[in-house]
């Protein structure tokens, strides 16, 4: 067996598909992206693959992890990390279908039955996050995440702190005490305003806090985590178990959330996982994409002993036009029953995706994050 090509499509909202096929038909599907950066990513894979893949046997999976890493003497961050990420998916599809197994079978088989996942309900400008809360609970959602603020000064006023408790206040009211609630923090905050939402928010017991700086400021972590009871999350700004290390090493962090199609695919963050187990760490990894990264995501789950929770990108906010379900052939395969999915048992990722809808999708695509501004006109976080 050998790979004998590949195609890439850029399809709304926002995903880049890749499909590897192989010199006996089989094919192979990964999601390599940078959410806003797909044409960037999109050149990367082509380079990869044309350099490293092309003509080569799909089974060496860690091999080629590694000439594709370590072949660049630059290495490493969102872009080369989320073209391996995807590459690396695909293989692992190939590797599945080879031998009729899921991919969780290959890597020791399943360590749960189930995984739980959460819902999305406040977007970057938080509103009704109460009422949505409720909607997602009748649904049968166990587990919330919202946003804890728009753009914030980075020294602001009593009210930006007040309206953050009031809109977990009003989720909480909704939902009562048996519901989890992620806040997301989307490294927007600065540390000082940390400390000070954190300790406004600790009455209402929020299962975490997500990414409450940005990665470059992952040596406050520590502190911050020391100053709060609330759980501290973040991770899908890091890219490798590397840059997961120091956090580790530091005991600066509760949850990690790596991201199956930025950081090295389900090879490397089979081994963050791994990693975090020995720190008594938890995983809930990153995943605000499309079928292909979120069935990369239970394949890990499935496996992995320390999965917390994951996320998924059903009716997220960004999802304006096409939504996951929409390129699967049989989007069953993601039904949610009490808050939970169960471990897909078909081979590879356990999805077959809508060759027929995707192409009718691709073209067009030209997403980018927004470019907030704070009221004096300088660039805000977002």
């Amino acid at each position: 067996m050998r790979i004998t090509d590949y195609e890439l499509f850029e399809v709304p909202p926002r995903w880049l598909f890749l499909k590897v096929t192989t010199s006996d038909g089989t094919v192979g599907w990964g999601e390599p992206v940078v959410e806003g950066r797909a044409k960037t990513v999109r050149t990367a894979v082509e380079e990869l693959m044309d350099n490293y893949l092309l003509g080569e046997d799909p089974s060496a999976i860690e091999d080629h992890w590694q000439a594709m890493y370590r072949g660049g003497f630059y290495r490493g961050g969102p872009v080369l990390m989320s073209a391996i990420a995807g590459v690396d998916q695909a293989l692992w599809d190939i590797k599945g279908k080879r031998f009729g197994a899921p991919v969780y079978e290959l890597l020791g088989g399943k360590a749960r039955n189930r995984v739980r996942v959460y819902q999305w309900i406040g977007g970057d400008r938080p509103r009704d996050v109460g009422g949505a809360a409720r909607e997602k609970v009748e649904e049968g959602f166990s587990a919330l995440k919202m946003n804890a603020t728009p753009e914030i000064r980075p020294v602001d006023n009593p009210r930006a702190v007040e309206e953050a408790v009031d809109r977990i206040a009003a989720v909480r009211e909704a939902v009562g005490s048996e519901v989890d609630i992620g806040v997301d923090f989307h490294g927007r905050v600065s540390k000082p305003m940390v400390r000070r939402l954190a300790r406004a928010l600790e009455p209402y017991d929020p299962m975490f806090i997500e990414e409450p700086v940005l990665p470059e400021h992952n040596d406050a972590l520590a502190d911050i985590r020391a100053s709060t009871t609330i759980p501290i999350a973040t991770g899908e700004r890091m890219y490798s178990r590397w840059d997961f290390k120091e956090i580790f090493e530091s005991n600066a962090v509760d949850v990690i959330q790596p991201d199956l199609s930025h950081a090295g695919g389900i090879t490397e963050v089979k081994k963050i996982a791994a990693m975090a187990e020995s720190y008594d760490v938890s995983v809930a990894p990153h995943c605000p994409l499309g079928p292909i990264a979120l069935a990369s995501c239970i394949q890990v789950d499935a496996c992995s002993p320390n999965t917390l929770i994951q996320e998924q990108s059903l009716d997220i906010h960004y999802n304006e036009t096409s939504d996951v379900l929409d390129y699967l052939a049989d989007p069953s395969v993601f039904e949610y029953r009490d808050g939970y999915v169960d471990l897909p048992d078909g081979p590879g990722l356990g999805i077959e995706i809508d060759e027929d809808h995707v192409r009718e999708q691709t073209g067009g695509v030209d997403w980018h994050n927004p470019v907030w501004r704070h009221d004096d006109g300088s660039v805000a976080e977002w």
